[in-house]
């Protein structure tokens, strides 16, 4: 690596030296992510992994792919990068569970106008404590370097993971019934979607973002706070039993994304008084002076995963969230009527 240097490249725009450095950098963050089944090292054409198929009978490959869309600009306007990584490994794993499946690696793509060592080393630090949230192996990924894309001091970032399930246990839609319980597991914040409708209400400022008087704490970090990765808490409570559906709350708010939990005959009514909206939300729709209907059909309302549930299975549903710190509680139930969401 050291005799791979090619002068007209870094005339260009192109540091190779710079991508040899940052890969040094992010080996001890990617190392936190190994697990029994990585048969590989960082650095190679394709990371390998050997899953443990025992008990298996019928082993299901589940697959996701997403980014953490313009919520980066946040953190190109604040120099903070160390927690965007985990909003990406939420914004896939979190999918990859609504059927029931375990991720098990997770690869990076990381496109740069410049290649900082230092800032992509942060930057796979959260991929890194993402991963070990959810419980998978970083075992891969790219750092391209695009001088002329973009400026020289921003990014992108995406993600592609892998998770698996027995065929017999994927979760299923079909399964909901009538009198099924839904349950609101907590967000953090804003998590990672619809900050395009977030930065047309709040101009990127320090007044703006640094005002404490309506949080008490900055804008800011109210606005960065990393996505929650559910995927130990929502395992544990699969195997416990009771739970026929999830739903990720991500772009679409409700109205999208707790559908696709359901069969074509059932709707989902929530009682809104029981949905517990953080002050954060409140604010946002009071500065943006934004309808009640699009806050619900654009953020995630402070609930950011629902769980259909059997009824009899809810209190220990509530209280296995509850020992993974994720608070909980119930929102509604399904009821006879066309797919959707109803509230009342």
């Amino acid at each position: 690596m050291e005799k791979s240097f090619s002068e007209s490249y870094k005339a260009a725009g192109v540091d190779v030296t710079a991508g040899y450095r940052a890969v040094e950098l992010m080996k001890g963050h990617v190392a936190r992510t190994m697990t029994p089944g990585v048969v590989s090292d960082i650095g190679g054409f394709g990371g390998l992994f050997m899953p443990d198929l025992t008990g298996m009978k019928q082993p299901v490959l589940v697959s996701g792919t997403d980014g953490v869309g313009t919520k980066i600009k946040l953190a190109f306007y604040s120099n903070r990068h160390n927690t965007i990584g985990i909003d990406c490994v939420a914004m896939v794993a979190n999918d990859v569970i609504c059927c029931g499946a375990k991720p098990i690696f997770f690869l990076d793509y990381l496109a740069v106008g410049k290649n900082y060592p230092e800032k992509v080393a942060e930057i796979v630090s959260g991929l890194a404590e993402g991963c070990v949230q959810a419980g998978c192996a970083l075992i891969g990924g790219e750092t391209a370097e695009h001088p002329g894309l973009m400026p020289e001091d921003e990014y992108d970032l995406g993600g592609f993971c892998v998770g698996i399930v027995d065929k017999e246990k994927i979760l299923q839609n079909s399964s909901v019934e009538t009198g099924d319980i839904i349950v609101s597991l907590a967000s953090s914040g804003v998590h990672s979607n619809g900050f395009s409708l977030v930065r047309k209400i709040f101009p990127l400022t320090d007044e703006v973002m640094y005002d404490t008087s309506a949080l008490g704490i900055p804008l800011i970090d109210a606005l960065l706070a990393p996505t929650t990765i559910y995927v130990k808490p929502v395992l544990e409570m699969i195997e416990a039993g009771g739970i026929k559906a999830i739903a990720n709350i991500t772009g679409g708010g409700f109205y999208e994304n707790i559908p696709r939990a359901l069969p074509d005959d059932k709707t989902a009514v929530i009682e809104k008084a029981a949905v517990k909206v953080p002050p954060l939300f409140q604010y946002m729709q009071q500065v943006g002076n934004i309808p009640e209907r699009d806050m619900f059909n654009t953020f995630n309302m402070g609930t950011g995963m629902t769980a259909i549930v059997k009824p009899d299975a809810v209190d220990n549903t509530i209280a296995i969230l509850a020992k993974h710190g994720v608070p909980a509680c119930v929102i509604g139930e399904v009821k006879n009527g066309e797919k959707g969401v109803e509230f009342k």
